[in-house]
């Protein structure tokens, strides 16, 4: 696991500004505090930081060939490395390490830039190619490490966050307006939009070349839902078998490494169930670690300990409290830009608690979109059927009262009600939708309204490439490409990095997701059970209690901590001199969403944390930096 970055002048093929690189790599210390290096050949140049897993003493990179002729700088790890490296040694390769980087050297220099669709695995790469003059980036299927750039100018920058970019002196800190739309719409931003116009996000499966004929961006890889015709259809016992199997490999592919690893227990099925295989495959006694919460409908921590007694695990635990307000600042500082997932918190100690004792962990995101996981998918289903008599209730039901309850009875109806006579997708996103296009409108100041702006449209692209696929599978792909990647992958990402960690994610493994895209609705979601397959698979190995629970999430008691020790900060954060100063939103809407959710007139704790965390990232991120932090590159020079 590494922190990458770097910058190509394919133009007028200037050398890179050293200074520049260096501050570019300091600030990704925190991705990989065991080593640092740089590569600087021509116009392009490169720089690593290194979290060390595998081949500790002789993975330091940039790795560069023995002819000097090509370079890789990677972040993240490749499950099949053994595999491709005997392969490799068959054909007469000598390789100088164990680690996985090189074996992406080898296969570059046999193989070309078409070797990336045969990787399993997470990552995010760059490579230099000093005889065609081509600088090659790619991200992994799925989107599980990060990649950005910048691109323009005849000049192409990258790195593993955005901070790296914002070091550089002439980096424009425009807010790009569509994406500000899209935040506001989902409390994060979608690829390939970043929140700065200057920079871009490359999509999960693609690869982005670079050479003097300039830049070109294509897809290699789309994990696809079957079509309906082509699902599995063997007996519910022989498919929970052959699952169980599946994440048995995924789960032993995901302990290879040199550290100890841990998982993060949640008390779900999903993180229960690799609890469960990582006993059993690791050899060693395993490490879990969990997050709770005083308030009772958001604990999970006795049935977290319920999965670590069974399995005789070196438990660890905290309990969260609401005073948080000295989080917000690291978490601005964590993602770079707006982020509003306010399970982010959470994460961020829940990391840090493992950080203490491990250095890699098992992390279960990914199991709700593949397998069915969330209440909107039964939510989906039952509209098919209530749709229209729903909508009709809908001012009965918008005169409930507003409870401090984690996803309430009142919450969930006023967001059925509202959306279940909606079109699939805009349905979809309605029982979810942050704020409104009309809200929107209302909220923004006037030079940041856009009547036109669609931040549907990542979905939509999705939408219409899966038809023929049955209609809850063509919903799990749209928050499989959209809300995993650019929430949850991000959240889990920055959050366990921040100190150090790598998380691995064993359901977003090619062998897993293969078997989940090919089966039934009925095997996913029925009636109000959901994830019905994965549930099936887990019942030998963890108990009746957690495979029969209600899906909870890894969420905090937001609403009630703005309605209590939270409302100071909320009040503080959004004042309306704050709101004015900063100049995006109308400070009389900020403060009647705020007096609405004290007064419980609704539950507007999501919209609220989302302001409140745009309000330290435009005061915390948008002042340039006037420092940069001193680093040590050890660099090569061809």
């Amino acid at each position: 696991m590494c922190g990458i970055c770097g910058s190509y002048d394919f133009s007028r093929r200037r050398a890179p500004d050293l200074a520049v690189l260096d501050a570019m790599s300091a600030s990704l210390l925190h991705r990989g505090p065991d080593g640092a290096g740089a590569h600087i050949d021509g116009p392009a140049g490169m720089a690593a930081r290194r979290l060390a897993i595998i081949d500790l003493e002789h993975g330091d990179q940039p790795m560069v060939a023995a002819d000097g002729a090509v370079c890789v700088a990677q972040n993240g790890e490749i499950l099949n490395h053994l595999e491709l490296r005997s392969e490799l040694e068959g054909r007469g390769v000598r390789f100088r390490t164990h680690c996985d980087t090189e074996v992406l050297l080898h296969l570059y220099v046999r193989h070309g830039p078409g070797f990336v669709s045969r990787l399993r695995g997470m990552f995010a790469f760059a490579i230099w190619d000093r005889r065609e003059q081509r600088l090659l980036l790619a991200r992994d299927r799925f989107g599980i490490k990060p990649l950005y750039y910048r691109l323009g100018d005849g000049q192409i920058s990258f790195a593993s966050e955005l901070k790296a970019l914002l070091r550089q002196p002439d980096f424009p800190r425009e807010v790009d307006r569509r994406a500000l739309h899209s935040y506001l719409a989902f409390n994060s931003i979608p690829a390939p939009l970043t929140i700065f116009r200057a920079a871009r996000k490359l999509p999960p499966g693609h690869l982005l070349t670079c050479s003097p004929a300039g830049a070109t961006i294509e897809r290699y890889a789309r994990p696809t839902p079957a079509p309906a015709g082509r699902c599995r259809a063997e007996a519910p016992e022989v498919l929970a078998e052959e699952l169980r199997d599946r994440l048995l490999d995924s789960v032993r592919a995901h302990l290879l490494a040199d550290v100890p690893v841990g998982v993060l227990l949640s008390g779900g099925i999903d993180s229960s169930l690799l609890t469960a295989l990582a006993a059993r495959a690791a050899g060693q006694r395993l490490s879990t670690f969990s997050i709770g919460f005083s308030e009772r409908t958001f604990n999970e921590l006795d049935v977290a300990r319920e999965v670590a007694r069974r399995y005789d695990t070196d438990h660890h635990e905290l309990v969260v409290s609401p005073r948080i307000g000295e989080l917000l600042p690291r978490l601005a500082t964590a993602f770079d830009e707006p982020f509003a997932d306010s399970s982010a918190i959470p994460t961020y100690l829940v990391s840090e608690l493992a950080a203490r004792h491990v250095k890699v962990v098992l992390s279960g995101e990914g199991g709700d979109e593949l397998f069915g996981g969330y209440e909107t998918y039964a939510a989906d289903e039952l509209a098919l059927r209530v749709g229209p008599l729903a909508s009709r209730l809908r001012p009965l039901v918008d005169r409930l009262p507003s409870s401090d309850s984690r996803v309430s009875l009142d919450y969930r109806a006023k967001r059925f009600v509202r959306a279940a006579a909606l079109p699939p997708l805009e349905r979809h996103h309605g029982w979810k939708e942050i704020f409104s296009a009309q809200e929107r409108q209302e909220l923004l100041q006037p030079c940041w309204q856009d009547p036109a702006a669609d931040p549907l449209e990542p979905w939509r692209e999705r939408w219409v490439e899966t038809e023929g696929a049955p209609l809850l599978a063509r919903l799990q792909d749209v928050d499989l490409g959209v809300y995993l990647a650019d929430d949850l992958l991000v959240k889990t990402d920055r959050m366990s990095m921040t100190h150090g960690l790598e998380a691995r994610v064993p359901y977003l493994d090619s062998v897993v997701a293969e078997l989940a895209l090919a089966l039934p609705t009925h095997l996913k979601v029925r009636g109000l059970q959901k994830k019905r397959l994965l549930r099936a698979a887990g019942r030998p190995l963890i108990p009746a209690s957690i495979t029969r629970a209600r899906k909870r999430g890894f969420s905090i008691p937001a609403a009630a901590w703005l309605r209590g020790e939270l409302e100071p900060l909320a009040r503080d954060l959004l004042s309306p001199d704050r709101t004015a100063a900063q100049g995006y939103f109308a400070p009389h809407a900020v403060t009647q969403l705020l007096e609405d959710h004290v007064t419980r007139r609704c539950d507007n704790s999501r919209q609220l944390w989302g302001l409140m965390s745009f309000s330290v990232w435009a005061e915390q991120i948008m002042r340039p930096a006037t420092a940069r932090a001193p680093g040590l590159l050890a660099r090569n020079r061809s």
